[in-house]
């Protein structure tokens, strides 16, 4: 019978134990939780010139590399600016090409036949001028028909000279300042059948970065107006999560601290992810009004986070919920 008691009083004991600490545990604070969400780098992809839509070569949920083509669209208007430049590009060549030939050969040896004509006749003025001078002195001839063969002369003269000076260029070929003109509106042109064809490539859009294709925003047929997006990309490599902590909890989210967070999307079987704080907001985002002991309350400003995991999570999408205790 005594053995009964003493078994009891402990059962009342063990019972008084357990609701004791069971109000004591009940009387604990809970703990805290942050919940943040998930992020990754989002590239919208849109046209550089306007067109029509012809072909869409991804869809959504394809993973696509760094240059995977992703659409290609139809502009009768750059393929007609090409073909302008192109043959303004040619025929600045060929004034190019021609400055730096110079004459053809044919020009030359006209040239050069000109000048002897014009040597020729030179010779004979001077001959017929010193005739008619000596008889002018002599007494044989008028004063006016020596100054008719000395004008005859002279002009003939000249005419060799500038035959002689014709002959010169034709072999020397353009000047050097042509040339270099000639040469800088080649470049010209050159460079602005370079536009067009940067303008042609950027009719086929590729991917500028690697990942998902998130979105598909235009269909065939369509006009692509320029600098509108068609086709959203995500990289899920590049993942980091947003958390809002309120200022009296900041200082364990310094730049530089680490944590473990959990993705209940992942399941409950997934172990916590380590994650690091990468930048913290120097400006508030919003106040929540938090009570103090006294009865009394101040608004408690709130920053925005944000922390990257150690390797990229199998799994994680943008907007999936992690809690941080």
């Amino acid at each position: 019978m005594k053995k009964t008691g003493l078994i009891g009083a402990g059962a009342g004991l063990l019972v008084v134990g357990l609701l004791g600490y069971g109000l004591w545990k009940a009387g604990q604070p809970a703990p805290e939780v942050f919940q943040g969400q998930m992020e990754a780098r989002e590239t919208d992809i849109a046209a550089k010139v306007p067109g029509r839509i012809a072909e869409i070569l991804v869809k959504e949920g394809d993973t696509v590399a760094v240059g995977a083509a992703l659409i290609r669209m139809d502009s009768p208007e750059v393929n007609a600016k090409l073909a302008q430049a192109t043959a303004a590009q040619d025929a600045a060549q060929a004034v190019a090409n021609k400055a730096e030939k110079g004459a053809r050969p044919q020009e030359i040896e006209m040239a050069r036949m000109n000048w002897q004509r014009a040597q020729a006749a030179a010779e004979l003025a001077s001959i017929s001028f010193k005739r008619v001078d000596g008889l002018a002195r002599d007494g044989l001839l008028a004063a006016q028909k020596r100054d008719e063969a000395e004008a005859n002369f002279k002009a003939s003269r000249d005419a060799e000279i500038a035959a002689r000076a014709q002959y010169d260029m034709a072999r020397s070929g353009a000047r050097t300042e042509d040339k270099a003109a000639a040469q800088a509106q080649a470049r010209q042109v050159a460079g602005v059948v370079a536009e067009v064809q940067a303008a042609k490539a950027e009719t086929e859009l590729k991917s500028p970065v690697a990942g998902e294709v998130a979105k598909v925003l235009a269909k065939v047929g369509e006009i692509s107006p320029q600098g509108v997006a068609v086709v959203s990309l995500v990289d899920l490599k590049d993942q980091w999560v947003v958390l809002n902590v309120r200022e009296d909890k900041l200082q364990r989210f310094a730049i530089g601290n680490a944590f473990d967070a959990t993705l209940p999307a992942l399941g409950s079987a997934a172990a916590p992810v380590r994650f690091k704080v990468f930048y913290s907001a120097a400006l508030p985002d919003f106040a929540t009004w938090r009570a103090t002991r006294g009865g009394q309350g101040f608004d408690a400003r709130t920053f925005e986070v944000r922390a990257r995991p150690a390797a990229p999570i199998a799994g994680a999408r943008p907007g999936m919920s992690v809690l941080v205790q």
